[in-house]
């Protein structure tokens, strides 16, 4: 993890304002391409519209590089700031 990613995440706990879900979505899916890489597991289903959420939206980065989803993390925390 770089050093720049590591401030991100912290920076991103502290926004003056919540962003978006979409936002929220997009943050999560890029946090965990980067950390864990692509998804796994099956797709929460039934009622559980939030799992399936978060996991369509990591879904969406598949094959994306680690150092790619830690730069576009910045990159999107940076943007919100």
């Amino acid at each position: 993890m770089t050093e720049a990613f590591e401030s991100a995440v912290k920076g991103s706990k502290s926004l003056s304002k919540r962003p978006s879900n979409d936002i929220l979505l997009k943050l999560y899916s890029l946090y965990k391409q980067a950390t864990e890489g692509d998804v796994s597991g099956s797709r929460p289903g039934g009622f559980d519209f939030k799992g399936a959420a978060k996991y369509d939206a990591w879904a969406e980065q598949k094959g994306k590089a680690k150092d790619v989803a830690e730069k576009e993390y910045v990159e999107l925390v940076d943007s919100l700031s």
